[in-house]
């Protein structure tokens, strides 16, 4: 991002703003440095009753992440909200993730490795994440897919996000690539667009089963399916799990 960050290295006072770098963290072995974590950050299943919850991605308890004495924060562009990145920066260093695709992910990987003296570790664990890349091989027909991430009102995985990325090389086009980000999307515009496949994600709206019915009534002749949201947005070494997560949604669409 263009920023300069000092700190003591290695840093042994980590508060993590962002639930997949928080789980990153866990896997490069730095359980014993973290002093602060989210509420959202749910992986591993223990963090958060081993780890002080500081606050939420976009609503930071600044009384808490004070209580932490962190000497390294690890936030990320898009989680995270300027305002609070920016009071905590006049106090504490931050370093600071921007995420859009796998290339940044694995870059991002290995950054976190390299500042928190854990690069020994991380580099296996991008090479596994791009050998497990390697071999989703692209279809020669990508299926267009509409990536539901809201409800009321519904809103869309749409370009420029990790989530789109994830989409092409899962073997899908999203049919809303036209629009950026993350869209607000009307019944009149998905009846439109008539993907073949829609995507309900688990997160961060908790898509159910009761929510099918909606969008049959829409698109009739859609795959309407719920999806693991955590494989499609979580750009740590939850990505171990992507791509054969991937493989299996591309080769056996659910029935209706």
């Amino acid at each position: 991002m263009g920023r300069e960050v000092r700190f003591a290295y290695p840093p042994l006072r980590i508060v993590s703003l962002v639930p997949s770098q928080t789980e990153l963290l866990f896997d490069l072995g730095l359980q014993k440095q973290l002093e602060g974590i989210t509420k959202f950050c749910t992986h591993p299943q223990n963090a958060r009753h081993q780890v002080r919850v500081v606050g939420g991605t976009k609503n930071f308890d600044f009384a808490k992440i004070k209580e932490a004495r962190p000497d390294l924060i690890i936030g990320n562009k898009e989680e995270n909200y300027q305002e609070g990145i920016a009071e905590l920066a006049q106090h504490y260093p931050v370093w600071m993730s921007n995420v859009t695709d796998l290339p940044e992910a694995l870059a991002m990987i290995r950054r976190i490795g390299a500042i928190t003296g854990k690069l020994s570790l991380a580099e296996p664990l991008v090479a596994t994440i791009q050998n497990e890349f390697n071999r989703l091989l692209t279809p020669a027909a990508l299926q267009p897919v509409a990536y539901f991430i809201w409800r009321k009102p519904y809103m869309v995985a749409a370009s420029g996000t990790f989530i789109d990325d994830m989409l092409q090389r899962a073997g899908f086009s999203n049919v809303f690539a036209h629009l950026g980000r993350y869209p607000e999307v009307t019944p009149e515009q998905l009846a439109k667009a008539a993907p073949a496949r829609i995507f309900l994600s688990s997160e961060p709206y908790p898509f159910k089963e009761k929510h099918l019915t909606e969008f049959r009534e829409i698109c009739p002749a859609a795959v309407i399916q719920l999806v693991d949201g955590e494989l499609f947005s979580w750009y740590g070494s939850r990505l171990r799990l992507s791509a054969t997560y991937f493989q299996t949604l591309r080769a056996a669409p659910a029935a209706e």
